[in-house]
């Protein structure tokens, strides 16, 4: 990693660390948002910390082990960078499971549509996904984005989908979001073979600005299969809003 790249890692998780901080503190005294908070650090500590350090301790051995699999880089791609985003889902959905535990009924506070992990992933998150994962598969092909690169891309369009969807105070949590987001397709695209091995050209400067938005243009390619299988299924989430603060 270079040393750029370092700095920007630590001050990015210093941003995270700070911000979800105050923002515990500051909803301290309301025991719904309180429990919300204590999600959001599970997050944290299992998907950011743990995992994330495990995928960059073991990113060569893991590339090592996807070279082996004898199968077209975009496949693996496309499978790797899904199963890592279902892994995140695991995390998300556990905490929502975990609401009595920070003090509250499930349901009371929650960071997942539901509190099933398949219903999560079909009807309102991985789904979604599939159609940018597709889109990146075919830009790599073109274009050669490091895999630091692509974390980052890939993380600040997880950003607009979370303001998109939440509202604009989620820009203030971008830290948490680039990394959520983010860690799903690093170390997928640090097993990529090389830019000359997939004939890919150096993108220009304004191809990066252009993958952060263009993805969202692929992701009705699967969104629409949820609504066809369950017309009436509850959109956004099966819970009550959560209270607002007090």
């Amino acid at each position: 990693m270079h040393n750029w790249t370092r700095i920007f890692i630590i001050l990015l998780g210093t941003w995270l660390l700070l911000s979800t901080l105050a923002l515990t503190l500051f909803t301290f005294g309301n025991p719904i948002a309180r429990a919300a908070s204590g999600m959001v650090w599970g997050v944290i500590i299992f998907w950011i910390v743990i995992c994330g350090s495990l995928m960059y301790r073991f990113r060569e051995p893991i590339q090592n082990l996807v070279w082996k699999i004898r199968l077209n880089w975009q496949i693996k791609f496309m499978l790797f960078v899904t199963l890592l985003a279902l892994l995140e889902e695991v995390v998300t959905t556990t905490m929502t499971n975990l609401a009595p535990l920070f003090g509250v009924k499930i349901g009371e506070a929650y960071i997942t549509a539901s509190t099933n992990f398949f219903d999560v992933v079909f009807f309102h998150s991985v789904i979604h996904f599939i159609g940018p994962f597709i889109f990146w598969t075919l830009a790599l092909k073109r274009y050669g984005f490091s895999p630091f690169a692509i974390f980052l891309i890939f993380g600040i369009s997880g950003v607009f989908a979370e303001v998109l969807f939440g509202g604009l105070q989620h820009f203030m949590e971008f830290g948490f979001w680039i990394f959520v987001y983010g860690l799903m397709i690093f170390l997928p695209a640090y097993t990529l073979p090389s830019a000359a091995e997939r004939g890919a050209r150096q993108p220009k400067f304004y191809h990066y600005a252009l993958m952060i938005f263009l993805p969202a243009l692929f992701v009705p390619l699967f969104a629409w299969i949820p609504q066809v299988v369950d017309p009436n299924h509850p959109q956004p989430t099966h819970f009550l809003p959560l209270q607002p603060l007090k």
